[in-house]
C-alpha cells in the first residue's frame, strides 16, 4: 500500500536548523510531484515547498524562501526538506504530499501522518 513516512523533526532553538525526510513506498515515486506542506494550531494548512518529478523545478512560499530547500533522491523515493534559520513561526507540524495527474486529467496525491517541528528557545 502507498506509505509515505516523515522523520526528522523535533525541537531546536531560533536561528537552528533541521532536516525532514520523507520516504515512500507503494506507488511511482518518480512519475509523483512531491511537496512539503505545514499546519500551525488554529491555523490552514498551507503549501512550504514543492519539486517536479524529475527534480528540476521547485517552488517555495515567501516565507521559507533563502532559508529552506526541498530536495529528492528519485533512487532512494525519498523527498527532504533542509530547514535553516528557523524560526518561531515556523513552529507546524510538516506534511509531506505526492501528486499527480491521471490520464484522465484527475489529480491524485497522498499524504503522509506528518512530523511535528517546534522551535522554541
Amino acid at each position: 500500500q502507498v506509505q509515505l513516512v516523515e522523520s526528522g523533526g523535533g525541537l531546536v532553538q531560533p536561528g537552528g536548523s533541521l532536516r525532514l525526510s520523507c520516504a515512500a513506498s507503494g506507488f511511482t515515486f518518480s512519475s509523483y510531484a512531491m511537496s512539503w506542506y505545514r499546519q500551525a494550531p488554529g491555523k490552514e494548512r498551507e503549501l512550504v515547498a514543492g519539486i517536479i518529478s524529475t527534480g528540476g523545478s521547485t517552488n517555495y512560499a515567501d516565507s521559507v524562501k533563502g532559508r529552506f530547500t526541498i530536495s529528492r533522491d528519485n533512487a532512494k523515493s525519498t523527498v527532504y526538506l533542509q530547514m535553516n534559520s528557523l524560526k518561531p513561526e515556523d513552529t507546524a507540524v510538516y506534511y509531506c504530499n505526492a501528486g499527480t495527474f491521471t490520464p484522465l486529467g484527475n489529480w491524485n496525491d497522498y499524504w503522509g501522518q506528518g512530523t511535528q517541528v517546534t522551535v522554541s528557545s
